[in-house]
Order: structure tokens, then C-alpha cells, then sequence
């Protein structure tokens, strides 16, 4: 496994040098003031940050394994869902053997979240947590590749420019992630690189193909690796995105300019928000394996579609933008009342009209299109799919 040493998670022998190293990094630290003690750390954080330190050495202290730290993980996880969320609800996992390693591969809204709720839903049926795919964009400090590392991520080298660096990164990532599945080891990546920041959940050709990439020289290798890999589609719908007024401002500036430019520790700043932030009722939904005879990547990628689609659980603010969305084309008005017939949507009430009419009202009216759009978009794929 030495190939995979840069990229892999750590291991138990390693928990004890990276916590060591972990109680002794102040960027670390400085940044536990600010997340838990925000109104403070203005004005007196560099006392309270020695403090924290040594609280941090102490509770390390009791972490000698991988499991202890997640154990840690899923206890935050236990609050954040119980102060930010109304519930969550998990469908198609009891489907899933125990005994057997799978690829998960799901929308992507949420840059934690995401594989943490998944995580959090193999934990709670009482399967081993999976390995979870990050990009190096996500890792710039060091004690941050150190978390992710303990939380059983792998690393996704996206900054690499070098055509033949690039392939030969894509190579050892294939081969990789075909060895946590022959070692018994389930794993989850994104359908897309970056997050769907408008709604559109699609997945991208370009995974199947790099997945595909071990298996080259067998005959049939396309069929042959999604066979091996057991891909599960998983569909994870937020009621509320933390991070909507953020994601429809990056989206607006794009269609206005034709670029983005992140702002220093934004994708930081996503994650926070979106650990935080309010999300009303979640839906975890794991579909079942893919399978067919297949003749190109894209027809794998188009699979997960309509499996993530078709498994999406609208809530009625996914119809309420789209109706505000296209008022006016009377096309889209017989769209909207034959999905109101064909797609189940529960849980209407005027609280829940109105939470909506307030998120809207407090959005920058510039901006409002792409708030619509990222909310709509799931219902019309469903729509699509059903």
C-alpha cells in the first residue's frame, strides 16, 4: 500500500503521531476559538487560545484508533443534526449486505456534509463508515489534511497542471479506490467535482471514466469495472441549503462575468456555514447497485442520474420556486400541475410557505433567479424521471 501513502487515510499506528501533532498546531487551535467562542475571540482570543490547546491535548489523549476519533465525529454529528435540522430520514440502506464493500456515489451540495451524512447513515444501521473522497483544494493547512485523514478521507489531487502528472495521479486514484473495494472497504466520491451550486445534480463522464482506468486492458473493462466497484447511486436532499445567498451570488457573478474569484478560506468558510446553518428536513436515499450492459461512460453516468432523480425527496419549497420561477410561461404551468399529480410532495402549511417567501424576501433581488433555480432544479429533474 506504500503507492497510495500520500493519498490514503491514516491508519491506527499513525493516531498517535498525528494527534500529537494536532495538540501542538496553533493554526488549529486559533481556529476552535473562533468556531466556538466567536463573540470572544474578537477582542481576547490569543488568551483563550493556549486555553484551548490544552483541552484539546487532554481529550486527544483518549484517541488511540480511527474508530475512537469517528466514534468523536459522530457524537458532533448527533448535535449538529439535532440544533440545525427538523429530521433526518434514511430510505434503501436496509437493502445494502453488511458483508459487502460498495462505491457510493451522490449529488453534491455540501462539501462535509455530504459524505458525512452518509457516513453517519451506514453508522446508525450499524455499517462500517466508508472512505470518503476530498479534493487538495480543501487541504491547504496542514492540520486540516490531518482531520480529514482521521475521518477516513483519501486524497483527490485536483491542483496537479502537468498533462502526464495528471494522468498518472488519475491512475494511482483509480487503483486505489479499486483496492479499498477488493480489501473489503466501501468508499463514497461526488457525482461532479465541485458542488451543484444551482440545483442540477449531474454526474460527470469523467469519474466513470477515471474508475474505469485499473481495467483498461480487460475485455469489456467499462461493464467489468462497474460490476467490480458495486456503485450505489445515494439521492441526499436538504430542505435548506445554508449556504443558498452564497452559492446564487457566485452563480449570478459567473453569468455576469464569466468567472468566480474565491474569496481567502472560502470553502472553509462553506463548510462552517454549512455545519451550522439551518436545513429543515434531510433525506438520505440509497438506491440499488448499477447495472446493465453499458457501451460508454456516459451511459453509467446518465444510470446514477435517474437513480439520484428519480430518488430526490422534493419538499414544497422545491415547487413553491419553481412556480415563482416560471409564473409567466403558460408551457411550465402544466408542467407544475401534473408534477403536483405525479410527484408526492408532503408537508404543506402556510409556515412553511411562508419560511420559504421570507428566504426569498431576504435574498439580494439580483441574485433571486439562481435562489429559484437551485431549489426548482430537483423537481424538474424529478419531473423528468418520473
Amino acid at each position: 500500500m506504500e503507492l497510495f501513502n500520500d493519498i490514503r487515510p491514516y491508519n491506527d499506528a499513525e493516531v498517535s503521531d498525528i494527534l500529537k501533532r494536532l495538540s501542538k498546531d496553533k493554526a488549529f487551535h486559533n481556529i476552535l476559538v473562533k468556531y466556538n467562542y466567536p463573540l470572544i475571540s474578537k477582542y481576547c482570543g490569543w488568551l483563550l487560545t493556549p486555553v484551548v490547546g490544552l483541552m484539546l491535548a487532554n481529550k486527544l489523549k483518549k484517541i488511540s484508533k480511527v474508530d475512537d476519533f469517528q466514534q468523536i465525529v459522530a457524537k458532533y454529528m448527533d448535535k449538529m443534526i439535532q440544533e440545525t435540522t427538523d429530521s433526518v430520514t434514511i430510505s434503501g440502506i436496509d437493502n445494502l449486505d453488511k458483508d459487502k464493500s460498495y462505491t457510493f456515489i451522490s449529488n453534491h451540495r455540501d462539501i462535509a456534509l455530504d459524505p458525512g451524512l452518509i457516513n453517519y447513515s451506514l453508522h446508525k444501521k450499524g455499517f462500517d463508515t466508508c472512505r470518503i473522497a476530498i479534493g487538495d483544494n480543501l487541504i491547504d493547512l496542514p492540520f486540516v489534511q490531518d482531520l480529514m485523514r482521521l475521518n477516513k478521507s483519501f486524497i483527490v489531487k485536483r491542483s496537479v497542471e502537468n498533462r502526464r502528472q495528471k494522468l498518472k495521479e488519475l491512475n494511482k486514484l483509480s487503483a486505489y479506490i479499486n483496492s479499498c473495494i477488493e480489501t473489503n472497504s466501501s468508499l463514497w466520491i461526488a457525482q461532479s467535482e465541485g458542488r451543484a451550486k444551482d440545483g442540477n445534480d449531474i454526474t460527470e463522464s469523467a469519474i466513470i471514466k477515471m474508475l474505469e482506468l485499473t481495467h483498461r486492458k480487460e475485455e469489456d473493462s467499462l461493464n467489468f469495472t462497474v460490476e467490480k466497484l458495486n456503485i450505489i447511486p445515494v439521492s441526499i436532499s436538504y430542505e435548506y441549503d445554508p449556504c443558498d445567498y452564497a452559492k446564487a451570488e457566485e452563480l449570478f457573478e459567473y453569468d455576469r462575468q464569466g468567472c468566480y474569484t474565491k474569496q481567502e478560506n472560502e470553502d472553509m468558510t462553506s463548510i462552517a456555514m454549512g455545519i451550522k446553518g439551518y436545513k429543515g428536513n434531510i433525506h438520505i436515499a440509497f438506491g440499488s447497485k448499477v447495472t446493465g450492459n453499458y457501451t460508454t461512460a456516459q451511459e453509467v453516468a446518465t444510470a446514477i442520474d435517474k437513480q439520484i432523480h428519480s430518488l430526490y425527496r422534493c419538499h414544497p419549497n422545491n415547487l413553491y420556486a419553481w412556480e415563482m420561477l416560471k409564473k409567466t410561461n403558460q408551457q411550465e404551468k402544466l408542467l407544475i400541475d401534473e408534477t403536483k399529480a405525479n410527484i408526492e410532495i408532503t408537508g404543506f402549511s402556510d409556515e412553511k410557505y411562508y419560511k420559504f417567501i421570507q428566504r426569498v424576501t431576504e435574498c439580494n433581488q439580483k441574485h433571486l433567479p439562481w435562489l429559484l433555480k437551485m431549489y426548482a432544479y430537483p423537481l424538474i429533474n424529478r419531473y423528468h424521471n418520473s
